[in-house]
């Protein structure tokens, strides 16, 4: 089984769905058998940074072509967490709500992402945001150049 690290980050400007805002991600994939990294961005409008961690961990999966052993790095405790404290499992067997009936936010989301791993043999580590990890802080510098290009060209 090929073995891919991954690296992914969401950031978003003026955090709120409901305003003119602009979100993006940032994504490195890693193939150390082959000693080739590729880098990935893109950015959104309207979204939140809930929604730009689990697209950019979304997008990062989508990208690969075949069953794949994976560490996944991300800064989002939001996203290793389900994972690592089984959060994930919980939500999916209440019918996709948290605790007491409470709906889940960013429901399609979270689907979908539980899908694409389970094609997989994944490892989520959380990695310490805006430190000393040099490719948590590129896939940061990646992302912000997105939106900063998505507002020059005004989408």
């Amino acid at each position: 089984m090929k073995e891919v690290i991954i690296y992914t980050d969401g950031g978003c400007r003026g955090n709120d769905a409901d305003i003119d805002n602009i979100g993006a991600i940032g994504i490195i994939l890693i193939y150390p058998e082959k000693d080739y990294k590729k880098e990935y961005s893109e950015a959104f409008l309207n979204t939140t940074n809930n929604k730009m961690e689990l697209t950019a961990v979304i997008k990062a999966l989508q990208m690969l072509k075949e069953p794949c052993k994976i560490k996944i790095h991300s800064d989002s405790a939001y996203i290793v967490d389900a994972f690592e404290k089984g959060w994930i499992e919980a939500w999916r067997q209440n019918g996709w709500k948290r605790g007491k009936n409470e709906e889940l936010k960013n429901r399609e989301l979270w689907q979908l992402l539980y899908i694409l791993v389970k094609k997989h043999d994944v490892e989520f580590v959380k990695v310490k945001g805006h430190a000393d990890d040099e490719l948590n802080n590129r896939c940061d510098e990646i992302l912000n150049k997105a939106m900063d290009n998505a507002l020059k060209a005004n989408i």
